[in-house]
């Protein structure tokens, strides 16, 4: 099964505050700090218009009766880790694929709870409402890309929620959906397939994969495998278990358009990287740092990367690295975001000595802080430049995946 929350935000602001129940409710970022944009709407604000990611104003006027609720993502996390509880009292291989998808495995235990999987999946769903007040939807089939499809594009709009979509029936059900309705389908690749005549996810399905193949490799045979319902991926606790790199990045709350801030703004990212990279006993051979530029209209802003000498988790190297990346593709035009990430990931546990600088001192002196942080917060130590007006590091310690805890 491919179990999802519905609205999942807003269902947990929902449950906890009843007194909104019957009211659209949408919950979007602070508008002061240009995050103002819809994270999660509920299904009566769905219904006046309200959509995902959109503008906060747009909504507001589609809707001027919404209740706007501010992110409380600490509790998102809480609730989407009992979710996972609720479920592994059914099966041990549960494999979470976002904050409010989780794929599982019941092949083994079913016959435990249940005689089929639609009455297994209306045990869990109401197991989960009545302990959390979120309602999920289940999508069963007989590997992840089915029940992925299945919950996608059917279970969220059947009545309860629940869907069965078996192998020989795929196409029965949804082989003359659009295209850009299958999972893994963005925008670019929907005009590529409509040049080749692949309106639906039928053409996809019968469209020869050596044709796919010839013109986009693996990733042709991937999005055929997936029109087809085909996949061998077991559902495993340990699939996202490999790290391939750590990065972090972050919107501005104005346009940065002095060198000088940037370079703050790159400090205080690498040393949350390095630090974070510490903490997992790893170093990075691969500095990346990526710039977006403030006028969607006309994006300006870079993406680049370097292979260091040696590996490192030491802040100040990462942090000489990723500067001279920036003012190498600066274009000196006004910045919205910055980010920077560490990978060509190894164990930290041997590294190279160097003769000429003395970074066992640099080392000595990121474990002190790292030290100091863990014991009395993140912002228990900081460099002064973070106090700085162009600094975020304070701001930043107050939340979790951009939105305060």
């Amino acid at each position: 099964m491919l179990i999802d929350m519905q609205s999942f935000y807003a269902s947990v602001e929902k449950a906890k505050m009843p007194q909104y129940k019957n009211k659209p409710l949408a919950v979007a970022g602070d508008p002061a700090r240009r995050s103002g944009i819809i994270l999660a709407a509920c299904p009566l604000a769905k219904a006046k218009g309200v959509s995902t990611a959109e503008p906060l104003w747009q909504s507001l006027q589609k809707c001027p009766e919404l209740i706007i609720v501010k992110p409380h993502m600490q509790e998102y996390i809480e609730v989407s880790t009992q979710i996972m509880s609720i479920i592994e009292e059914f099966t041990d291989l549960v494999e979470p694929y976002s904050i409010d998808e989780l794929f599982a495995d019941f092949t083994g235990s079913m016959h435990l709870f249940a005689d089929n999987p639609v009455e297994l999946a209306k045990q869990i769903q109401d197991k989960i409402y009545n302990e959390t007040g979120v309602y999920a939807r289940a999508g069963i089939g007989e590997n992840k890309v089915i029940s992925k499809l299945c919950c996608d594009m059917i279970a969220k709009k059947v009545d309860g929620g629940i869907f069965h979509l078996k192998k020989e029936e795929l196409h029965k059900h949804i082989g003359d959906k659009p295209i850009r309705d299958m999972w893994g389908i963005g925008s670019r690749m929907e005009k590529h397939l409509w040049k080749m005549g692949i309106r639906t996810i039928q053409d996809l399905a019968k469209t020869p994969l050596s044709k796919l193949r010839n013109k986009w490799g693996v990733n042709g045979e991937v999005i055929w495998r997936v029109a087809n319902g085909l996949d061998d991926s077991p559902v495993t606790v340990h699939t996202h278990s490999t790290q391939k790199d750590i990065g972090n990045g972050m919107t501005l709350p104005r346009d940065y358009t002095d060198a000088w801030e940037i370079e703050v703004v790159i400090l205080d990212i690498c040393t949350e990287v390095c630090r974070r990279a510490r903490k997992k006993g790893l170093m990075g051979s691969v500095v990346s740092v990526g710039i977006a530029g403030a006028d969607f209209d006309h994006p300006t802003g870079f993406q680049r990367q370097v292979k260091l000498p040696d590996p490192t988790n030491i802040t100040v190297e990462v942090y000489e690295t990723a500067k001279k990346l920036f003012h190498q593709y600066w274009d000196g035009l006004p910045v919205r975001r910055v980010g920077v990430s560490l990978s060509g990931l190894c164990n930290d546990e041997i590294y190279q000595l160097s003769l000429f600088d003395d970074k066992e001192h640099k080392r000595a002196i990121d474990k002190v802080m790292d030290d100091i942080k863990d014991r009395f917060g993140d912002i228990a130590i900081l460099r002064a430049s973070s106090l700085t007006t162009a600094g975020q590091a304070v701001d930043r310690a107050a939340k979790i995946g951009g939105h305060y805890k």
